[in-house]
């Protein structure tokens, strides 16, 4: 992969504040399939992971596991899987997605883990563009997108589903079960008894694991290419200064379609044994959570927001000892933070305060949350307001930025006991970074990407001839060698004044709020003013306007109230008053309904797609800089009882 621009010699480069060395791969571990073989022969008979079902842990030995991967690895190389064969898996986090990818890694094989809420469409996309010749399909759900598929997938031979929950009528034998796949692979290696450790030991570093897919946000998705050797430093990169052990406990919850999870969780597990809990599902994970208790947590922005915005919805509701407590220490807690970040020492009073608070409110609440045994909890994916991070740390739980590529996984991580809330931290060891004339964030280490699937040319454009990968990010670097992330540098608002200023750091500010779920801050040089597009958490502000007595039917109507309006303008001043005057929002309107990726407003890791929502949502900008103070729209209703329909409401414009 080549570039025209390499990196610029007369901007510094940062590296890890820690003076550490990473190791060279060893040939018996240079591949995920290797180290697992190294766990289970360390492990055999422990716990490697556990799985709710119907409310009871199931528990997996590291020797079972060994049985089903290598049973699944040679049920697929006799259905006539290659090397370098490509397999789609779109499901759920189960043991059955883990063995599947170890499985079909042991064999030289490519995996491409899918959303499960991708559409039809996204579905054929990636099947279709990664070549891939087998799909494992979690459930009903899943089997049934792929066969209203089947005569556009000519290259898939098998799809192969674990859950069979609603399938036993079906009679298509394109569909094939995980188990019989299994027993295959049971006779295969009857007949080949050493067939399973002799793939695994052809396997080189270099060899690509995993297709990652982007998320799209201004154009089709690309495969990005990544191979063992990318995986394993994209998690030593970070485990140098957060370790993992065997004796922890990870929750395994954010999807693996995901690059962070693919790093951290399933790479982490084949490299360090911990142990891998799955909940019994969406609905459920809080609960979970809170029986697992785990040390280790990964989640993308939006669950972080959402626990923080429960959380005051619970207390809230709780008694008024509570909320009084809660009134009382969130004060002390947040006096302490900021005496520890000015590294000023901490009276023996602001000390006795904090534990009590620690006492009487902040350990009750984190084990509501399952979080007493927390030790490393990451946010990934979106930006994610320094406002959240600075809650969790004041309840005990230090929440770590983690900035980070599907290209690349872990560019920057907050170090313990030296975070700036507003930044996302510094390199880990192993990783560069340098910040280019025009802002752009630059990176280079070992774990970027090998390119992209059958698009050279983009891959030529993404990484220098020198390693340097062009993140497509905006950033700068303060004295502190702490990296702090603005915002596309193609979604960088030049304000009238000749300003540069970042869209998204007005939208994660407001997005601290309980009442917004998102927004779209627009602006620019040719624009008087900078405007929003803001979509309100309908349970939250659903429940406020119970509370304070406001009848509404629908999300359209509730939407609309002007004391709702009211409410939402608070929290646009609140952000305001941090911005310079250029960048303050000076119009806005509340959405009839929520952003949705199923139309293409958000990517699959709710990102918001700027370009689609600019054009979808043209008659409210144009109605908000046109001096307009509503503009009607067609909006979809649903009822109670199941019913839709299309109702035209006006959508009022408010003036801050």
């Amino acid at each position: 992969m080549t570039a025209s621009s390499n990196g610029n010699a007369a901007n510094p480069i940062y590296t890890s504040q820690e003076n550490i060395q990473l190791p060279d791969l060893q040939p018996d571990a240079d591949t995920l399939p290797k180290n697992f073989l190294a766990r289970v022969h360390e492990y055999g008979n422990q716990v490697a992971m556990r799985k709710k079902d119907y409310g009871i842990w199931q528990e997996y030995t590291w020797d079972a596991c060994y049985q089903h991967v290598r049973n699944f690895c040679l049920g697929l190389v006799s259905m006539g899987l290659k090397r370098e064969d490509k397999v789609c898996i779109i499901g759920e986090n189960d043991p059955e997605f883990y063995w599947a990818e170890v499985a079909v890694h042991a064999a030289g094989g490519v995996t491409i883990a899918i959303f499960t809420d991708a559409n039809l469409q996204e579905l054929e996309y990636v099947l279709t563009n990664s070549d891939s010749v087998f799909m494992l399909a979690h459930n009903q759900e899943q089997c049934d997108k792929a066969l209203d598929l089947k005569e556009k997938l000519p290259n898939i031979r098998k799809v192969i589903y674990w859950d069979d929950k609603g399938l036993w009528n079906y009679d298509d034998p394109w569909l094939m079960s995980f188990e019989a796949v299994e027993a295959l692979g049971q006779d295969y290696a009857a007949q080949h008894p050493t067939a399973f450790e002799d793939m695994i030991a052809e396997g080189k570093p270099d060899d690509i694991a995993i297709f990652s897919y982007t998320s799209g946000t201004t154009s089709l998705p690309k495969g990005a290419m990544i191979s063992h050797r990318n995986l394993i430093y994209g998690n030593l990169h970070a485990r140098q200064l957060e370790p993992a052990y065997s004796t922890d406990e990870y929750v395994s919850f954010s999807p693996l379609a995901w690059i962070t999870e693919q790093s951290l969780g399933l790479s982490g597990h084949l490299l360090t044994g911990f142990k891998v809990n799955f909940p019994e599902g969406p609905e459920t994970v809080q609960t979970d959570i809170r029986e697992v208790a785990p040390s280790h947590l990964l989640f993308p922005s939006r669950i972080w927001e959402g626990l923080a915005g429960l959380t005051f919805v619970r207390l809230n509701d709780s008694s008024w000892v509570n909320r009084l407590m809660f009134a009382l220490f969130m004060p002390v807690a947040n006096k302490v933070i900021d005496l520890e970040d000015a590294k000023a020492p901490i009276g023996l009073h602001w000390r006795f305060l904090r534990w009590l608070g620690e006492y009487a409110i902040f350990q009750p609440l984190r084990d509501k949350l399952g979080m007493v045994r927390m030790r490393t909890a990451f946010t990934s994916g979106a930006a994610l307001s320094p406002d959240f991070l600075r809650f969790f740390r004041a309840i005990g739980v230090e929440l770590k930025n983690l900035y980070g590529s599907t290209e690349g996984q872990a560019h920057t991580l907050h170090y313990a006991g030296n975070i700036k809330l507003a930044s996302v931290g510094a390199p880990p060891p192993g990783v560069e970074i340098q910040i280019a004339d025009d802002s752009e964030i630059w990176v280079r280490s070992r774990s970027i990407f090998r390119g992209y699937y059958k698009d050279m040319a983009k891959s030529a454009e993404a990484v220098s001839e020198d390693g340097w990968f062009h993140t497509g990010d905006a950033g700068y670097v303060d004295e502190d060698g702490h990296l702090y992330y603005l915002d596309r540098v193609k979604d960088m608002i030049e304000l009238a004044n000749g300003e540069r200023f970042s869209p998204q750091y007005i939208e994660i500010r407001l997005k601290f709020s309980r009442y917004i779920q998102d927004v779209m801050a627009v602006g620019g040089f040719d624009m008087e003013f900078v405007t929003a597009i803001i979509t309100i958490d309908f349970d939250n502000v659903a429940r406020w306007a119970e509370k304070n007595r406001i009848a509404f039917t629908t999300f359209v109507d509730l939407s609309q109230k002007p004391e709702v309006y009211a409410l939402v303008k608070q929290d646009v001043e609140r952000v305001n008053a941090t911005l310079p005057p250029a960048a303050r929002i000076k119009k806005f309107v509340i959405l009839h309904k929520s952003f949705d990726a199923d139309e293409a407003e958000l990517t699959r890791t709710r990102k918001l797609k700027r370009r689609v929502l600019e054009q979808k949502y043209g008659d409210m900008l144009d109605a908000m800089y046109g001096d307009k103070d509503k503009v009607t729209v067609s909006a979809e209703v649903k009822y109670r009882d199941g019913r839709t329909g299309v109702v035209q409401t006006s959508v009022t414009v408010c003036e801050v």
